[in-house]
């Protein structure tokens, strides 16, 4: 038995995972259940609250031996104040002192909350693919789409603690899908998991087929599953939302790398599992744009994040453990 304990929270838009560390930053058990977009944020932290207490009966860690909890959430976040402005894959949780909530049940520990991508590129930096790099981009790509910014060897977190979510950026203003930042035409609107199912469904609804509404049993039920099988299919509907995804992400990554000069992309998140077919078209379009500013003396390096999806939980408990 361990002689203090870490939580390590990673929430993410369609699943959550929580992780008992050991004082070094260990793991000794974890656990994952679905999240519940339609749940109010009382409610939502409620079940939150009730699978952490679960998780320290179950490993029989007393609460006084909690060294804190370190929680990741996919929101816009004032750091300081442990504070969510909006979610944008939990439409809900938004305009609520989560750290405060949680202090309620969890009286004296302290609780350390960041958005999810800053506590995963923590744990890249420090564990995993970042290693080595004084300055480095985390990108997930997953149900969402953002970026978390190591400079110096520190997370950069800006002035109010919301940097990063450059998924949300604008890139055709006004046009396509509404996104749950509340605008139209943001990257995370054209390339997201969440948000490539909606266009395939949009697309079949104005008439054209695919043979992802047979694996998927309707339209209402395709994933980004069904997209990849569907693809090595040679499905034309599912090429033309792998093209549009990769378009996007390379002029996403384009842009950082304008913005910022950082020449390290730590790519996680489950949709970079597909792969070349996802992300080697990216990359050309990112070299094709960076053309006149590449050369052996400039390399700029394309990372998958080597832990998993435990980077999440890892970084979450830095947050307690210190950066």
């Amino acid at each position: 038995m361990a002689d203090r304990y870490i939580i390590g929270i990673d929430v993410g838009g369609t699943k959550i995972a929580c992780g008992l560390f050991d004082e070094r930053g260990n793991v000794i058990t974890e656990r994952r259940f679905p999240s519940d977009p339609n749940l109010e944020p009382e409610a939502f932290f409620d079940i939150l609250t009730g699978e952490i207490q679960g998780l320290l009966d179950t490993e029989g860690a007393p609460r006084e031996k909690l060294r804190g909890i370190g929680l990741g959430m996919p929101s816009f976040i004032i750091f300081e104040k442990g504070y969510i402005i909006k979610t944008s894959n939990l439409v809900k949780i938004q305009d609520f002192p989560a750290r405060d909530y949680l202090a309620r049940h969890f009286r004296e520990i302290p609780i350390v909350l960041d958005n999810d991508a800053r506590a995963a590129a923590l744990a890249e930096s420090r564990l995993g693919a970042g290693r080595g790099f004084s300055h480095m981009l985390y990108c997930p790509v997953s149900t969402g789409i953002s970026s978390a910014m190591v400079i110096d060897g520190k997370l950069f977190r800006g002035s109010y603690g919301c940097s990063g979510e450059s998924g949300h950026m604008i890139v055709t203003p006004g046009e396509g899908l509404l996104c749950g930042c509340g605008n139209r035409g943001c990257y995370m609107s054209w390339c997201s998991g969440s948000m490539i199912v909606k266009h395939i469904r949009q697309w079949i609804e104005s008439g054209e087929e695919t043979i992802m509404t047979e694996l998927a049993g309707n339209a209402e039920n395709i994933d980004c599953r069904h997209l990849e099988e569907a693809w090595t299919r040679g499905d034309a509907l599912a090429v033309r939302a792998l093209n549009q995804m990769s378009r996007y992400l390379g002029l996403w990554f384009f842009n950082l790398y304008v913005t910022l000069n950082i020449n390290c992309f730590i790519l996680g998140g489950g949709l970079v599992n597909m792969g070349e077919k996802l992300l080697g078209p990216a990359r050309r379009i990112f070299d094709e744009y960076n053309g006149a500013g590449s050369s052996s003396d400039t390399p700029v390096y394309f990372k998958t994040a080597e832990l998993g999806d435990r980077a999440g939980i890892i970084g979450a408990a830095r947050l307690i453990l210190g950066e």
